[in-house]
């Protein structure tokens, strides 16, 4: 847990107290502080991949609908899906691989309801010491990548594959840390590729670093994030869930219809602080990572904003983590997926 909002307390009851209330609901519409609403608690990534669930919080969609959430976020996907056994939270904003690996090796009860976005995960590498992908092998790039089991992790697994790398070879050089601290390895010279999630491989390139490849040239089609719910959300609150996946759908409309200011609204949001505001994850130092309305906007550019969940990529997701040892075992995507709220 990381960022909570809270509400406002109680005051005790008087004859005339509703009215006033109630005048002051006309001049001041809810907020996510506010005690009234259904109370749900949602776990995002500190990404623009969670960008759906941000621009909504910020334009108050979640109480405009009834709701009133509490936020929890996450550096790492890896960490958000840790995090899913915890009762209290009943929803969140997740790359697929790790709701993937939540469900099969966690035994999270969870649905996937609705997508977020396709790709957005790439290699950046410095251009003086990497110019190929072959290079990778060479013995004095050192390479920088996420938790194993996570989309990140899967990209460099692709590109093993894609490039015929030696994988002990690539495999036994990558340096696993979180996104955060892999930009400040970057920054300080300490790596020369970067396999990561968006926005932190274009804040790479900020730093002097290209995109070699992004999951469009090594996965087409992947299905980045998703929008899952606990199964007894569904069963008690089929209301609630309903009204997530109308905020996430009006929230990407948005998104592809404004997408300069969509940028601004991820910049404020994705601001590592020292206040305490920011995830427990992110190392010391990180405040210093500044990210700009023009890094957010080149970020989202390299992912689809949708959605749609297509079963077809689900499976292969499922069948890549069970190949790769990400998951025990294999099995059939229609157990994770409820798709009836879209329609």
């Amino acid at each position: 847990m990381i960022r909570r909002d809270r509400g406002a307390g109680g005051v005790s009851g008087r004859a005339l107290l509703p009215l006033v209330l109630f005048a002051l609901s006309l001049f001041f519409p809810p907020s996510a502080g506010t005690e009234g609403g259904f109370r749900i608690h949602l776990a995002v990534e500190y990404t623009d991949h969670a960008a759906s669930a941000y621009v909504a919080r910020h334009k108050g969609w979640f109480e405009q609908e009834g709701l009133n959430p509490t936020f929890h976020s996450y550096v790492t996907g890896m960490n958000l899906a840790s995090a899913l056994g915890r009762g209290d939270i009943q929803a969140a904003y997740i790359c697929l691989l790790p709701a993937v690996n939540a469900y099969a090796n966690a035994k999270v009860p969870l649905q996937i309801v609705a997508g977020t976005h396709k790709h957005g995960y790439g290699l950046a590498v410095d251009p003086r010491k990497v110019r190929t992908v072959k290079d990778l092998e060479n013995p004095d790039v050192r390479i920088g990548g996420n938790q194993a089991g996570g989309p990140a992790d899967a990209i460099l697994h692709r590109a093993i594959e894609k490039y015929g790398l030696d994988r002990d070879t690539i495999l036994r050089k990558v340096q696993r840390m979180n996104p955060a601290k892999g930009i400040m390895a970057v920054r300080m010279g300490k790596l020369d590729a970067l396999f990561n999630c968006e926005h932190w491989p274009t804040l790479a390139e900020e730093a002097g670093f290209r995109m070699l490849l992004t999951s469009r040239d090594l996965w087409p089609e992947m299905q980045g994030s998703v929008l899952i719910v606990k199964e007894e959300l569904i069963r008690d609150h089929p209301d609630v869930v309903r009204k997530l996946v109308h905020i996430t759908r009006k929230s990407i409309g948005w998104i592809r219809q404004n997408p300069e200011e969509a940028a601004r609204v991820m910049s404020l949001h994705l601001q590592i602080t020292a206040d305490g505001r920011s995830p427990s994850d992110a190392p010391a130092g990180a405040e210093n990572l500044a990210v700009t309305p023009e890094v957010i906007l080149r970020s989202m550019a390299r992912m689809e904003h949708s959605i749609e969940v297509d079963p077809v990529q689900v499976q292969k997701a499922i069948d890549f983590a069970a190949e790769h040892d990400y998951i025990r075992k294999r099995f059939p995507a229609r157990e994770i997926l409820d798709l009836r709220f879209l329609r």
